[in-house]
């Protein structure tokens, strides 16, 4: 019998599958449905090159979603990795640490402070780095896995998009990690690489010690739901080469991502109740799951600009303004182009996640619900006009269409403009057993149920102002020190 399975070998999976297994007498199964390359050597080049986004529409390590951006429109897609490590094995590299706003929020929603402060949390975001920058700074970790820097030479149009900011008046953010680092101002991206590698979870956690004998790793199997004796999770049924099959444990985690986690759940009968019966799913616990998540939302502003092209993780700066993010990127999504990405990072408008059907294969109905709140967008309005200063300051040309004057216009602007940062959390919100809107308690078990938690970026129970990533890696770090029960 397994003492803990984990499902999902993604950012947050891989962490917590190292760290519980650091104990010789506990043992870890972790199920992945991406495949398994056993050695960093052995992961394709486009996931190894920090440079390059490695999201091409056929590429096998993705998972691909239809979302519905706003109540005006039709569907985009968004993007996951399916992949050992998850996202971290195909995003940007960006690792920056939420906000000490974002903890005060974050505790007040679960009414504790014990376990989700910035002074509860920093022992676990030391723990995960080396930090090759600040290392020696008290807030900071030397001998984490992940190794964090910044880059010391700057891409042209990187290098120009923080003249343009200093012009303007932004004062310089050294590093973006330390407790003052977080206020307004340019700074240089800590990012998550090594000699030009992406160094995923997968890499530096969980391939380094996969050889365990109490750790046993599976690639290429994909939940179909959790099973349950009354209301205890005792296992989980899976597809592995096209044959249905079980996996018991003592103690289930879910860290399938902010998408499939709630969708395994839902699957498996903890879910909104009416749902669930109209998809002839069995209950075994109505919880909330998917009825709030959030994301960024992101309005991607063209231009040109005559400097050489070269390789560089696709962000290195970016200018915060309270809860707004510019982003140059140094990756052009049209040629010829470079792009300033404006992200609205503590939204109030908030979306919802829904089964479309009891199949595994069929993927959920999201729908983002973005600029539902009038302070949305104007939050949007403003940092479009200063980022389309920025631009002028650079003397560059804009290529997208002027956002119009009066804000009826402006919005309609918006809307035709808008897209995601595709950083999707809160599925499963965290909270007291009171909270209505609340899937798992503030150590991250499943109200209702026993045996269950989610560990997750689908946890976190308010926006966070900045990327996901590095929180993501802290919450397994944090929950791997949790009691087991």
């Amino acid at each position: 019998m397994t003492d803990t399975l984990i499902v999902g070998g993604g950012t947050a999976g891989c962490v917590l599958a190292a760290r519980l297994s650091e104990d010789p007498n506990h043992t870890v199964r972790l199920l992945e449905a991406g495949p398994l390359w056993t050695t960093p050597d052995a992961i394709p080049a486009a996931l190894r090159d920090a440079t390059r986004l490695p999201l091409a529409a056929d590429a096998s390590w993705l998972w691909h979603y239809p979302v519905r951006l706003t109540d005006r429109g039709g569907t985009t897609n968004i993007v996951r990795g399916k992949v050992f490590g998850g996202s971290s094995a195909v995003n940007g590299s960006y690792f920056v640490r939420a906000t000490g706003a974002d903890f005060a929020a974050w505790a007040a929603a679960v009414e504790s402070s014990r376990c989700w402060s910035s002074d509860a949390v920093l022992p676990a975001y030391r723990r995960s780095e080396n930090d090759r920058d600040f290392g020696a700074q008290p807030w900071h970790g030397q001998s984490g896995p992940i190794p964090v820097r910044r880059t010391a030479n700057p891409a042209p149009v990187s290098a120009e998009f923080a003249a343009a900011c200093a012009v303007e008046g932004f004062p310089a953010v050294a590093d973006m990690n330390a407790p003052d680092g977080t206020g307004d101002g340019v700074g240089l991206v800590p990012c998550n690489t090594e000699a030009g590698r992406r160094v995923s979870t997968a890499a530096c956690y969980l391939l380094p010690v996969a050889a365990r004998p109490n750790l046993a790793v599976h690639g290429s199997v994909s939940v179909v739901r959790i099973l349950f004796r009354g209301t205890d999770a005792v296992g989980v049924e899976v597809l592995r080469d096209g044959r249905v099959e079980t996996f018991s444990a003592d103690r289930i985690v879910l860290s399938a991502g902010a998408i499939e986690s709630a969708a395994i759940l839902q699957r498996s009968g903890i879910g909104p109740a009416e749902h669930l019966r109209a998809l002839d799913i069995p209950i075994v616990h109505p919880a909330p799951v998917g009825g709030w998540c959030t994301d960024h939302p992101e309005i991607g502003l063209e231009y040109r600009l005559s400097v050489p092209e070269c390789a560089a993780v696709p962000l290195e700066y970016v200018l915060t303004i309270d809860d707004i993010e510019i982003r140059p990127y140094t990756v052009p999504f049209t040629p010829g182009q470079w792009r300033l990405g404006v992200a609205l990072m503590r939204p109030e408008s908030a979306g919802v996640l829904r089964l479309r059907s009891a199949d595994p294969a069929v993927p959920p109905a999201i729908e983002y619900r973005y600029l539902a709140a009038e302070h949305d967008r104007t939050r949007l309005r403003a940092a479009v006009a200063t980022a389309t200063e920025i631009i002028r300051k650079m003397g560059a040309t804009a290529c997208t269409d002027p956002m119009p004057g009066p804000p009826h216009a402006a919005d309609d602007w918006l809307h035709a403009n808008l897209a995601t940062s595709q950083h999707l959390s809160g599925t499963c919100r965290m909270g007291p057993a009171n909270d209505d809107r609340a899937v798992v308690d503030e150590l991250c078990r499943v109200h209702g149920v026993d045996g269950l938690s989610v560990v997750d970026l689908s946890v976190v129970p308010v926006p966070l102002s900045r990327g996901p990533q590095a929180t993501t890696v802290m919450i397994a770090e944090n929950v791997a020190g949790f009691p087991v029960r």
